[in-house]
């Protein structure tokens, strides 16, 4: 696949995740509780979702972007969007940022193109499974079940497309007026459930609560960056050493590498599940909104 060192410790922690979510859906099936196949269904999604961002769907070119968003200097992929070349062009040589904003904003573009291609998988399955009822002729209590789930799905892409909505009116507001150095949070997962949270069903006290657990949620994810920097460094590092043939130079680079990619695996998995579970807490509070 030739991945980068942070994209493979990235992808170990997507699977460990995938599996994780597999092993708890053969245990509800088991006991008879995904009678509607919904959770497998999105099991399928989710893994759709990961051989296409690591580019094992058998497909050229369709890797989502890299981790690491600069290489010597320059951008590592293309956002696929005109609008957003737009913007990020103008951001660029606007002057108004420095190396560390443009760095930011700049995760916050590739974060933003992300939930644009996880909107178009799950809006192409919302329509495979829409052709599929439709040639239904006798209806059941069966079909009855998968317009519920239909009904969940289209719920999903509304509130994805509400995500990605706001998501681009912030990259514009920001592109054209710089950052707001009052601003609450800087990262673009963090903004987003906030974001969300705040048209949530959610009381004050419990506003306030989920506000600070973000704060922990996004020094979480620093901490992530920092080690997928490091790690990247590492095996830089590696790779000169390796051409020197110095043994023990060698093992201790060696070493140090196994060590960074270990905890960078660990806390890549630890962001990702804490993501999960925030982002479901705020998908019940968006629905309690619709009932």
């Amino acid at each position: 696949l030739h991945l980068s060192a942070v994209k493979l410790a990235e992808l170990h922690s997507d699977l460990k995740i995938q599996e994780k979510d597999e092993l708890s859906w053969k245990k509800l099936k088991a006991e008879g509780l995904d009678e509607d196949g919904e959770k497998e269904a999105k099991l399928r999604r989710n893994l759709n979702v990961i051989m296409t961002k690591y580019g094992m769907n058998g497909k050229k070119n369709s890797q989502l972007v890299d981790t690491n968003y600069i290489k010597d200097g320059t951008e590592s992929d293309t956002l696929d969007d005109p609008r957003l070349e737009k913007l990020w062009s103008k951001a660029k040589t606007s002057g108004k940022f420095s190396d560390e904003e443009l760095d930011k904003l700049w995760r916050e573009f590739k974060h933003h193109k992300e939930k644009i291609h996880e909107y178009n998988i799950l809006l192409e399955t919302v329509s495979r499974t829409e052709d599929i009822h439709k040639n239904v002729i006798n209806p059941s209590e069966e079909n009855l079940v998968k317009e519920e789930i239909l009904h969940n799905k289209h719920r999903e892409l509304k509130e994805k497309l509400r995500s990605i909505n706001q998501g681009f009116e912030r990259l514009r507001k920001v592109s054209h007026q710089g950052y707001d150095t009052t601003s609450e949070f800087e990262e673009p997962r963090v903004i987003d459930l906030w974001d969300m949270a705040k048209s949530a069903n959610f009381t004050e006290k419990e506003l306030e609560s989920f506000r600070e657990e973000l704060k922990h949620f996004e020094a979480k994810i620093e901490k992530h960056h920092h080690y997928q920097k490091q790690l990247e460094i590492s095996h830089q590092k590696l790779k000169h050493v390796e051409g020197t043939g110095d043994k023990d130079h060698l093992n201790r680079n060696k070493e140090k590498y196994a060590m960074l990619q270990e905890k960078t695996k660990e806390l890549g998995y630890k962001v990702k599940k804490h993501l999960q579970d925030l982002s479901s807490r705020i998908s019940q509070g968006l629905q309690h909104n619709e009932l």
